[in-house]
């Protein structure tokens, strides 16, 4: 027992050890998700968080020894997130011609979205601390994080919003838009990234190409608008 505790000991000191348990979390999750045959509940996201924190938990590993080996799936979110103008270039017809009414989707989503956070928090009387890290919910993890850390904000709790928001968004956003009837693949990917960011992308990409171009878009002109709001918006409910 002794040599066996003595090689966890290093194990959980090497990088590698963190980065294989998300990974391994996340191909279970998705192997699951496949055979469901995409259902909603199945998000392959969902099922990778709470699986790679059970093994956290039971370990009693903290978080920042996590991060450290974990890193490298972090540090790909930005070159993915670039990716997505290959998409968007190889459509551009498509995107060009609908360019008025998903600038209005978008304008109407950043504010309903914002405006909905930032009303409800307060009535529930929130502190403006908690406030301030729900406002960007709807954001890509990095920028809601620098916007909340401009404003003084606590970044890792808005990390934490953003990722129930994302996947929230990703369930729900299929069966909502079938119970809504809209059949638009360009209208159902912009309101999954719109709303959910780059897990409702994710989850746009898997239903077409098309979705996921549109999701894209809406994930990266939300960020940009909202990175202009939330300060604004703060500012008049202080």
């Amino acid at each position: 027992m002794t040599g066996e505790f003595a090689l966890w000991v290093y194990l959980t000191r090497t990088p590698l050890l963190w980065l294989t348990v998300t990974l391994l979390a996340y191909v279970v999750a998705e192997r699951f998700s496949e055979a469901t045959g995409r259902h909603p509940l199945a998000n392959p996201v969902l099922h990778a968080i709470w699986m790679t924190s059970l093994v956290l938990k039971l370990t009693g590993t903290p978080y920042p020894t996590y991060f450290q080996g974990a890193q490298f799936v972090h540090f790909l979110l930005g070159p993915a997130t670039v990716a997505l103008a290959v998409p968007l270039y190889e459509r551009r017809a498509v995107v060009l011609r609908a360019l008025v009414p998903m600038l209005a989707a978008l304008v109407v989503g950043a504010v309903t979205a914002l405006a909905s956070a930032v009303l409800l928090a307060r009535a529930f009387g929130l502190s403006h601390g908690i406030v301030v890290a729900l406002a960007p919910k709807s954001v890509t993890t990095g920028v809601a994080m620098g916007i909340v850390e401009a404003l003084g904000g606590d970044p890792t709790l808005t990390a934490v919003l953003v990722m129930l928001t994302g996947v929230a968004g990703a369930v729900i956003v299929s069966p909502l838009l079938n119970l809504l009837r809209v059949k638009d693949l360009r209208a159902r990917g912009f309101a999954a990234g719109l709303a959910a960011h780059g897990l409702g992308t994710a989850r746009a990409f898997q239903v077409s190409d098309v979705a996921g171009t549109f999701a894209g878009i809406a994930m990266g002109l939300n960020a940009f608008l909202t990175a202009i709001l939330v300060p604004l918006v703060l500012g008049l409910v202080k």
